[in-house]
């Protein structure tokens, strides 16, 4: 009876794999771990992937509302109501009062009119916005219960979902926190009405890790890690990739502080400011360290010098990377991420000396994600081979 048996696995080499991955999809209480079907996990990837651009968009779609001044058009946050757009004459002229009353029409009308139908412009902008966040929410969470009613969710994967879901609401109250910053009446200030640098900083900082979440879980479930020598080499530069990765998000973030302040309109030269390599205002402000997150100076001398040492960093490590043994997929992301450091720095460069024009300023910010998605494609090649 044994020997037949032997004999049948011997000749039945798919029956013996089987057996063995049974064995190894036991968890630790003893119970059968039943694995998903390669089908269903690159559908799954798919849709993380797809939540990943998601994100991207509302990144890209939020900067453009930044740039065009409409982000305090819409004075109140009503998670339902504020879905249905105004329809007649008398419901905009409503939406219309309620925004007169705020820091930013008052302002605005001492140096130009404001109309109706341009209030309409800004008004859609900031409303596309919060749409398309509500739409994130929406792909995201309904395919999630479909999948995990489905079974599709390894067990490792669910407690992300929920990190995947509380950064999603995060995102939506940072947004609203951040509005309110901008519609309160500051008698000291004589600029134009902003939101708090340091809450713009947090929302842009949240969605980019969320977006780096979907977009790596995302690769993990379409691309199967291919098998790496351990070698001190690879080691070194796995390690070395997450320094990169790390680097690309700080410098990242400090454009954010950036845009906060409209940093990007004072000393519009490069790569000295105003002739000087440290300008006379960079440390004007006391205590000294609110120089580092309002004053526009110091905060443009930060981003432009982080930028820079990210190229150099990068470059250096692209160099290294030449004679290691990496495979064909993560050498494509290493030459991907070297190519957009060099555009991201030109777009940086152009959009300062031409005193950041909105569609400049607009791809520049998209091409943070660019070469942050890059960054991320390279670190998931190199990621281990599970045991």
């Amino acid at each position: 009876m044994h020997l037949k048996f032997c004999q049948y696995l011997l000749f039945q080499p798919s029956k013996l794999s089987e057996i063995f991955q049974t064995f190894r999809n036991k968890s630790s209480s003893g119970k059968i771990t039943p694995e998903i079907p390669r089908h269903a996990e690159k559908i799954v990837g798919g849709w993380l992937i797809g939540c990943a651009g998601m994100v991207f968009g509302a990144v890209i779609l939020g900067g453009v509302t930044r740039l065009t001044e409409s982000g305090l058009s819409m004075v109140d946050w009503r998670l339902i109501k504020d879905m249905k757009a105004p329809s007649s004459q008398a419901e905009w002229q409503a939406e219309f009062e309620k925004y007169k009353q705020y820091p930013e029409y008052k302002y605005v009308t001492q140096h130009e009119e404001m109309t109706l139908s341009r209030f309409k412009f800004i008004w859609y902008m900031e409303y596309s916005h919060r749409m398309w966040g509500r739409a994130v929410g929406l792909v995201f969470l309904i395919p999630a219960l479909v999948f995990l009613k489905k079974g599709w969710i390894t067990k490792a994967m669910k407690p992300r979902l929920a990190i995947y879901t509380a950064l999603i609401g995060f995102q939506g109250f940072l947004g609203w926190y951040m509005v309110k910053s901008g519609l309160v009446d500051k008698p000291e200030s004589t600029d134009i009405p902003r939101v708090s640098q340091y809450r713009l900083a947090s929302h842009l900082g949240s969605a980019f890790i969320l977006y780096t979440l979907f977009l790596y879980a995302g690769l993990s479930h379409l691309n199967k890690p291919v098998p790496i020598p351990n070698s001190p080499q690879i080691r070194k530069i796995r390690i070395l990739t997450h320094g990169v990765l790390t680097l690309v998000f700080v410098t990242a973030l400090s454009g954010a502080f950036v845009a906060g302040l409209d940093a990007g309109l004072v000393y519009n030269s490069w790569p000295k400011m105003a002739d000087k390599w440290i300008p006379e205002d960079i440390a004007k402000f006391v205590p000294k360290w609110k120089n580092v997150f309002e004053n526009p100076t110091t905060v443009q001398f930060n981003h432009r010098h982080l930028a820079e040492s990210t190229v150099a960093v990068i470059t250096g490590f692209w160099w290294m990377c030449r004679k290691a043994p990496l495979p064909p997929r993560a050498r494509i992301a290493v030459n991907c991420l070297v190519g957009m450091a060099f555009i991201q720095a030109t777009l940086g460069i152009t959009t300062l000396l031409m005193y950041v024009p909105t569609h400049l300023a607009a791809t520049h910010q998209s091409g943070s994600l660019v070469l942050l998605s890059f960054a991320v494609w390279l670190a998931n090649e190199l990621r281990k081979m599970p045991k």
